[in-house]
């Protein structure tokens, strides 16, 4: 990437130089995630796989209390909070940009009121509670400088992919993408705040997840730096098997190509698992640039 497309992305104790891609690693202290079994549902294993990612070659992390894989139920807020606070308050102290993965508002606020950085919201803001005050957004426009991620999500992880989207995915993901950054822009969130993710596997057909990433660069269009997560979908498990399948465990050398290829169309982040070989190839592909 050349310094005339250089990119910021201003976040709670960070401006992070997206001059270059970005490797977000992926914390679930959660144990139903269907990605990594529940090994690090408590806060001393999920603080050891925090510094392993780290050392593997993460430049920042993500970490979410709450499945939202398809078909995960709904955690409540105080088990949500039980699970994230321990590890969050020690995570600030590593020396780089924690995201915290959550859609409920007070979850948003004790994040924010630890130290985190950026909000990173499958539900880009809109999920209200009545017995909260304050929506996401609200949440969000009242902190001076924290970061935030909107992705798209087609109806909500219960049945997101009982009733995938119909038509052209990649015209509506940026249409409401391009209203959610403008609807928190206008509470006063400047735009260097904002990232946008288009919610790959969010109740999108493997088709549309393609498409997605074949007309990345209609998302670019917006000016916001953009964040994917191909990391494990069920939709590479299906083009890279082919008749057969893979587990989530098996899904490495997909995800892997997956991220490289949204880097090489414009992401300026990647979400992933499997940080020491996503690190290791995006190394690669920057030796290659010009």
């Amino acid at each position: 990437m050349t310094s005339s497309t250089r990119m910021f992305w201003q976040t709670t104790r960070f401006r992070i130089d997206l001059a270059q891609p970005q490797v977000m690693g992926i914390v679930n202290v959660t144990p139903d995630s269907f990605s990594d079994g529940g090994q690090h549902a408590h806060t001393a294993a999920a603080l050891a796989h925090c510094e392993q990612l780290l050392r593997d070659g993460a430049q920042m992390l993500d970490i979410g209390a709450e499945s939202t894989r398809p078909g995960a139920q709904p955690v409540p807020v105080e088990q949500e909070l039980a699970r994230l606070l321990p590890v969050l308050q020690a995570a600030v102290t590593l020396g780089v940009p924690i995201s915290v993965d959550t859609y409920k508002p007070q979850v948003m606020q004790a994040a924010l009121d630890v130290g985190v950085d950026i909000i990173n919201d499958i539900w880009a803001l809109r999920w209200a509670d009545p017995a909260h005050p304050l929506a996401g957004s609200a949440v969000v426009a009242q902190h001076p400088s924290c970061g935030v991620c909107l992705m798209h999500m087609h109806r909500e992880p219960q049945t997101m992919q009982a009733a995938p989207m119909q038509g052209d995915a990649v015209a509506q993901v940026l249409h409401f993408l391009e209203r959610s950054a403008q609807d928190l822009h206008a509470l006063g969130v400047e735009k260097t705040r904002i990232a946008l993710d288009p919610g790959v596997g969010f109740g999108k057909t493997v088709a549309q997840n393609f498409a997605l990433l074949a007309r990345q660069s209609e998302f670019l269009a917006l000016g916001y730096p953009l964040l994917v997560g191909w990391s494990r979908k069920s939709s590479l498990a299906g083009m890279a098997a082919g008749t057969g399948t893979l587990d989530a465990q098996q899904r490495l050398v997909p995800s892997v190509a997956a991220a490289l290829l949204a880097i090489e169309r414009g992401a300026r982040i990647v979400r992933v698992h499997d940080v020491l070989q996503t690190a290791q190839a995006v190394k690669v592909w920057l030796a290659a640039q010009a």
